[in-house]
């Protein structure tokens, strides 16, 4: 017997699924062509309206996982604060809102391929480590925040600042960008040089 008819059979795999994985599927689906949409577009705006629409869809599949801390900690931080940082940014840098012609460099191929391969590789790791790994919805909350309190903060603590102190510098390159560069001027009479 396969291990997918066996996996099947005792109620379990994709020959069986529930509402939930069929939901969890589309919004995977949605938000995967959220974020094709986000790097594709040619308007820095629409990326940044459709990067809330993908990270919006991955609240939501934390949701369908039942961890909803998560999923709020996903909505506030990354919906809220991290794409109103990135508008913010591109309103103080004077970014243009319509298409931009120079947001294309031409690597549009090589980017492709990397990506592909990435992703890949990624999904090959991920079923190769889940592959009879399920999670038991019927069962305790998966995601509390004891839980995730403790993974974050014995575990994930240096990424979690590095994050921080790479949206702050962000912030700060936004601002020093969007300062007028003023004529250099002459220190004794006061009067801008020619």
């Amino acid at each position: 017997m396969s291990p997918a008819v066996h996996l099947a059979a005792t109620g379990h795999g994709f020959l069986s699924p529930t509402g939930v994985e069929i939901a969890f599927l589309l919004v995977g689906i949605a938000t995967l062509g959220a974020a094709v949409l986000t790097v594709t577009t040619k308007q820095l705006v629409h990326a940044a309206l459709w990067l809330v629409v993908a990270l919006g869809g991955i609240a939501v599949e934390y949701l369908l996982l039942t961890a909803e801390f998560i999923a709020w900690v996903q909505v506030l931080i990354y919906v809220g604060s991290v794409v109103v940082l990135l508008l913010f940014g591109l309103m103080l840098t004077k970014a243009p809102i319509g298409p931009s012609p120079d947001a294309d460099s031409g690597n549009r191929p090589a980017a492709l391929a990397v990506a592909l391969a990435a992703a890949s590789v990624l999904v090959w790791v991920v079923v190769d480590a889940f592959r009879t790994t399920w999670i038991e919805l019927d069962k305790g909350v998966q995601g509390s925040t004891a839980v995730s309190g403790e993974s974050l903060f014995r575990h994930w603590v240096l990424p979690f600042e590095a994050l921080s102190v790479l949206l702050l510098a962000a912030l700060v390159g936004a601002i020093v960008l969007s300062r007028k560069t003023a004529e250099p001027r002459d220190a004794l009479s006061g009067k801008e040089k020619r």
